[in-house]
């Protein structure tokens, strides 16, 4: 029997009608640092009711609605820009966190496009007091050894920054930088002259070793986790980490009937503590405010790379356009393609692209 379904279309800026995709979930962005540079475009998108991506594998254009959109995973350097649309997304019913990149390599030059250090550890809090606690995440993301830095000089670094986010954030994400695998990474650095070193696993076991008694020592008791690590150390406390997370998302917004009925999650009651005085609850179990709990039911995205956790999202950013001009940056192919996409970017700030296309 045909399948009669109809695909979902958009109406674009220009008049015509086009197929689309409706993610409920939607990364922002991976691929670019959209809150820092195009927090105004998207949420112009956002109102209009859609934007153009342009798929990096194939050059295909395709359109992204956000019609049935629940929730929205912010990735950042500098988030500052979204505190004055944090209502907006409150007020279309849509939730959030924030994959909140909070590094300091500021002696190093390594980052010269990012905000200073205080004014970015100030953003983090003032984002936890708008969103609440667990709705922004510290990555120290990524942790790079060079001639001038190794493992004692980057503890000293996160240190510094754990103790001011004392209270502000539970968790902390890394990840070890893999010059070797990118081609343009390791391309990049050599033509700016960063004597970059790459991880060993021995490296890797002793970074996680201290920054594990570090976390116990300085009360922190943060959850460490790795972002698309293939090194397990659990054995240090440190999990693999789920960047777009199913389980967080639910914890966050779990009264969105509508999101927990597309993830097939149900809320439950807690029952009636037993003549023990003990709620039982099954394996799996996450508890919930006022007396809820649910079931895990996070699903890996089987088209992200091999070490990855996160669930499947669309992703609406595009690579080649973050004017950060990161010296280790995996998302541009060269600074001078990022400025030239950037230029155009502000000449058509509105367009349904980021580059204004």
């Amino acid at each position: 029997m045909a399948n009669t379904k109809q695909k979902p279309t958009i109406i674009l800026d220009n008049g015509t009608i086009a197929p689309c995709q409706e993610p409920v979930v939607v990364s922002a962005s991976r691929s670019t640092d959209i809150p820092a540079f195009y927090c105004d475009w998207f949420f112009h998108r956002l109102k209009v009711g859609y934007s153009a991506w342009t798929n990096p594998f194939n050059g295909v254009r395709m359109y992204v609605s956000y019609a049935k959109t629940r929730f929205i995973v912010f990735w950042s350097k500098n988030p500052r820009p979204l505190l004055e649309h944090l209502d907006e997304l409150k007020e279309r019913g849509i939730n959030c966190y924030i994959q909140y990149s909070l590094n300091d390599y500021e002696d190093e030059n390594l980052e010269k496009g990012v905000r200073p250090l205080a004014e970015r550890i100030e953003t983090f809090k003032l984002l936890v007091e708008q969103l609440g606690l667990g709705s922004v995440i510290w990555r120290f993301d990524p942790l790079m050894l060079t001639d001038d830095i190794d493992i004692d000089k980057l503890l000293k670094k996160i240190e510094n920054i754990g103790d001011q986010l004392k209270g502000y954030t539970e968790k902390l994400v890394f990840s070890f930088a893999d010059i070797s695998i990118y081609k343009k990474v390791k391309a990049n650095l050599v033509k700016d002259g960063i004597p970059y070193h790459e991880w060993t696993t021995e490296q890797m076991e002793e970074f996680a070793d201290k920054l594990s008694i570090m976390n116990r020592e300085r009360g922190w008791n943060y959850l460490l986790a790795t972002c698309g690590e293939k090194i397990d150390i659990h054995k240090y406390g440190i999990e693999h980490n789920r960047c777009i997370d199913g389980d967080l998302i639910a914890q966050l917004a779990w009264e969105d009937k509508e999101l927990m009925d597309f993830m097939k999650i149900k809320i439950e009651d807690i029952p009636a503590p037993s003549l023990f005085g003990v709620s039982e609850l099954p394996n799996e179990a996450i508890q919930l405010p006022n007396s809820h709990y649910f079931i895990s039911k996070h699903k890996k995205d089987a088209g992200q790379r091999q070490y990855c956790q996160c669930m499947a999202a669309k992703d609406i950013g595009e690579y080649n356009t973050c004017p950060h001009l990161c010296e280790y940056c995996y998302a541009n192919t060269s600074k001078e393609v990022a400025i030239a996409n950037w230029k155009k970017h502000q000449n058509c700030p509105y367009a349904e692209t980021i580059t204004g296309k």
